[in-house]
C-alpha cells in the first residue's frame, strides 16, 4: 500500500513541462529522495500564495483527497510578500499565519500529517558581495514561530539554501536556476536572468534539502526517505 505526500506550494515547487525545460520545481525532483511506496501528489501552482490557493479552491481540493497517514508539506512565502496584489498579498503574522493553520488543520483533520516548509531563498545577492539579499522578510519567522505554536514540523529550506547559495557564490550558484544565456535553451533563445525559479539540477539539489529534513525529523518522516539516502552523512 502506498504512503501519499501532498504537496501545497508555488511555481519553486510546481509540475513543468517540456514546454518550460529547463525549468523544473522541487517536487518533480522530490521523488528521486523517496522509497518506491512512497506516491507524490504536487499540487503546486506557478504564482500561488496561502490566500490565492486557498481561494481558488485548491486546498478544498486536497481536503478530498487526503486520508489517514498521509502527508502535506505545506511551503509558501514568494507570492504572500506581493504587497500590490490583494488578490495574494498577506501578513506575515496575520492572515499568513491564519492561512497556513488552514493548511494544518485540514491535515490534521484526515488523520494526516502537516509539514512545514519555509520558502526557497531566492538568489540575489547583495552588490560586490558574496551575500544574499533578505528578500522574504518576516515569513520565514512567521512561518517557523507558528510551527512552534502549534507542534508542527518545520524545514527550514530558506535558511539552508541562504547557506548553500552564498557557500557556492554568485557565479557558481547559476547553474541552479533559470539563469543562462542567449542560445542555451531552445524555449529561452535570449536567454533569462531569473534567481527564483530552478533549472532540473537545482529542483535536485533543494528537494534534497526537504528530504534531508525529513529525514532529520525522524520516525515517520525519516521512513519515507531511500534507505540509501538516509545512510548518507
Amino acid at each position: 500500500m502506498s504512503t501519499k505526500i501532498f504537496y501545497a506550494a508555488d511555481s519553486t515547487v510546481a509540475q513543468n513541462t517540456v514546454l518550460t525545460y529547463p525549468q523544473s520545481g522541487i517536487g518533480q525532483a522530490l521523488p528521486l529522495y523517496l522509497k518506491n511506496n512512497v506516491v507524490v501528489h504536487n499540487h503546486a501552482v506557478n504564482g500561488r500564495s496561502t490566500k490565492s490557493f486557498i481561494d481558488e479552491g485548491r486546498l478544498m481540493a486536497i481536503e478530498q483527497e487526503i486520508s489517514k497517514h498521509d502527508f502535506l508539506l505545506i511551503q509558501f512565502g514568494h507570492n504572500d510578500e506581493k504587497s500590490e496584489d490583494n488578490t495574494r498579498y498577506t501578513k506575515p503574522y496575520e492572515d499568513y499565519q491564519a492561512n497556513l493553520e488552514k493548511f494544518i488543520n485540514t491535515a490534521r483533520a484526515h488523520g494526516a500529517y502537516p509539514v512545514l516548509i519555509t520558502p526557497l531563498c531566492r538568489r540575489r545577492f547583495e552588490t560586490d558581495s558574496s551575500l544574499l539579499l533578505n528578500t522574504h522578510g518576516d515569513y520565514p519567522e512567521a512561518m517557523k514561530q507558528l510551527g512552534q505554536r502549534l507542534d508542527v514540523p518545520v524545514i527550514d529550506l530558506c535558511a539552508e539554501s541562504k547557506k548553500l547559495l552564498e557557500k557556492t557564490g554568485e557565479k557558481e550558484s547559476r547553474k541552479w536556476f533559470m539563469y543562462f544565456p542567449s542560445g542555451q535553451y531552445q524555449n529561452y533563445p535570449d536567454g533569462k536572468e531569473d534567481n527564483t525559479h530552478l533549472r532540473y539540477e537545482g529542483a535536485i539539489v533543494f528537494a534534497g534539502m526537504v528530504a534531508k529534513g525529513l529525514k532529520q525529523l525522524g520516525g515517520i518522516y525519516a521512513e519515507l526517505i531511500l534507505e540509501e539516502f538516509q545512510a548518507k552523512e
